[in-house]
Protein backbone atom coordinates (compact mmCIF):
# COMPACT_ATOMS: atom_id res chain seq x y z
CA UNK A 1 0.00 0.00 0.00
CA UNK A 2 1.25 3.67 -0.89
CA UNK A 3 1.45 6.46 1.53
CA UNK A 4 -1.54 7.81 -0.19
CA UNK A 5 -3.80 5.25 -0.40
CA UNK A 6 -3.23 4.57 3.55
CA UNK A 7 -3.82 8.04 4.33
CA UNK A 8 -7.29 7.95 2.36
CA UNK A 9 -8.20 4.76 4.23
CA UNK A 10 -7.04 6.34 7.51
CA UNK A 11 -9.13 8.93 6.76
CA UNK A 12 -12.23 7.25 6.15
CA UNK A 13 -11.98 5.18 9.26
CA UNK A 14 -11.10 8.67 11.69
CA UNK A 15 -14.50 9.34 12.25
CA UNK A 16 -16.69 7.13 14.84
CA UNK A 17 -19.79 6.17 13.12
CA UNK A 18 -17.26 5.45 10.13
CA UNK A 19 -15.24 3.11 12.05
CA UNK A 20 -18.26 1.75 13.93
CA UNK A 21 -19.43 0.47 10.49
CA UNK A 22 -16.42 -0.85 9.29
CA UNK A 23 -15.73 -3.11 12.16
CA UNK A 24 -19.40 -4.19 12.12
CA UNK A 25 -18.77 -5.50 8.97
CA UNK A 26 -15.33 -7.20 9.32
CA UNK A 27 -17.30 -8.99 12.28
CA UNK A 28 -19.49 -10.08 9.63
CA UNK A 29 -16.98 -11.55 7.11
CA UNK A 30 -16.63 -12.31 3.79
CA UNK A 31 -21.32 -13.01 3.39
CA UNK A 32 -20.82 -9.38 4.54
CA UNK A 33 -24.20 -7.30 5.50
CA UNK A 34 -26.68 -5.65 3.78
CA UNK A 35 -27.42 -2.12 3.99
CA UNK A 36 -30.59 -2.20 6.34
CA UNK A 37 -29.29 -4.63 8.71
CA UNK A 38 -25.72 -2.55 9.30
CA UNK A 39 -28.48 0.66 10.01
CA UNK A 40 -30.68 -1.36 12.54
CA UNK A 41 -27.73 -2.88 14.48
CA UNK A 42 -26.03 0.53 14.55
CA UNK A 43 -29.03 2.45 15.01
CA UNK A 44 -28.05 5.00 11.87
CA UNK A 45 -30.14 6.91 9.64
CA UNK A 46 -30.31 5.39 6.17
CA UNK A 47 -28.49 8.46 4.64
CA UNK A 48 -25.92 8.44 7.37
CA UNK A 49 -24.71 5.26 6.70
CA UNK A 50 -25.03 6.04 3.08
CA UNK A 51 -22.65 8.71 3.51
CA UNK A 52 -20.52 6.38 5.59
CA UNK A 53 -20.41 3.76 3.34
CA UNK A 54 -19.39 5.64 -0.02
CA UNK A 55 -16.78 7.28 1.90
CA UNK A 56 -15.41 3.70 3.10
CA UNK A 57 -16.15 2.71 -0.78
CA UNK A 58 -14.47 5.54 -1.95
CA UNK A 59 -11.42 4.72 0.18
CA UNK A 60 -11.55 1.12 -1.13
CA UNK A 61 -12.25 -0.62 1.96
CA UNK A 62 -15.50 -2.13 1.46
CA UNK A 63 -17.04 -3.27 -1.66
CA UNK A 64 -20.51 -3.60 -2.36
CA UNK A 65 -22.71 -6.16 -4.21
CA UNK A 66 -26.72 -6.33 -5.04
CA UNK A 67 -28.77 -9.32 -3.95
CA UNK A 68 -32.45 -8.99 -5.10
CA UNK A 69 -33.51 -5.71 -3.80
CA UNK A 70 -30.81 -5.39 -1.21
CA UNK A 71 -27.24 -3.98 -1.70
CA UNK A 72 -25.02 -6.02 0.78
CA UNK A 73 -21.54 -4.53 1.73
CA UNK A 74 -18.35 -6.41 2.54
CA UNK A 75 -15.43 -5.52 4.08
CA UNK A 76 -11.88 -5.24 1.44
CA UNK A 77 -9.88 -8.14 3.84
CA UNK A 78 -7.20 -7.67 1.47
CA UNK A 79 -7.34 -3.69 1.57
CA UNK A 80 -7.23 -4.33 5.66
CA UNK A 81 -4.50 -6.44 5.61
CA UNK A 82 -2.54 -3.82 3.14
CA UNK A 83 -3.30 -0.83 5.90
CA UNK A 84 -2.23 -2.95 8.50
CA UNK A 85 0.82 -3.71 7.24
CA UNK A 86 1.75 -0.86 5.96
CA UNK A 87 1.55 0.50 9.58
CA UNK A 88 3.46 -1.83 10.84
CA UNK A 89 6.40 -1.78 8.14
CA UNK A 90 9.64 -1.20 9.62
CA UNK A 91 7.94 -1.64 12.92
CA UNK A 92 10.63 -0.28 15.43
CA UNK A 93 13.32 -0.87 12.66
CA UNK A 94 13.28 -4.44 13.44
CA UNK A 95 13.57 -4.20 17.22
CA UNK A 96 11.06 -7.58 17.60
CA UNK A 97 10.95 -7.53 21.35
CA UNK A 98 9.06 -3.62 20.68
CA UNK A 99 6.82 -5.16 18.09
CA UNK A 100 6.09 -8.40 19.94
CA UNK A 101 2.68 -7.15 20.82
CA UNK A 102 1.51 -5.62 17.81
CA UNK A 103 2.07 -9.01 16.40
CA UNK A 104 0.35 -11.04 19.04
CA UNK A 105 -2.40 -8.67 18.80
CA UNK A 106 -3.05 -9.81 15.01
CA UNK A 107 -2.53 -13.38 16.14
CA UNK A 108 -5.35 -12.74 19.13
CA UNK A 109 -7.70 -11.36 16.02
CA UNK A 110 -7.53 -14.57 14.49
CA UNK A 111 -7.55 -12.25 10.90
CA UNK A 112 -8.07 -14.87 8.44
CA UNK A 113 -6.08 -13.02 6.00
Amino acid sequence: MEMTEATVALAALAHPGRLQVFRLLVRAGTDGLAAGEIARQLGIAPSTLSASLALLAQADLVQSRRAGRSIVYRARFDRMAGLMTFLADDCCGGALEVCAPVAAALVRARCGV
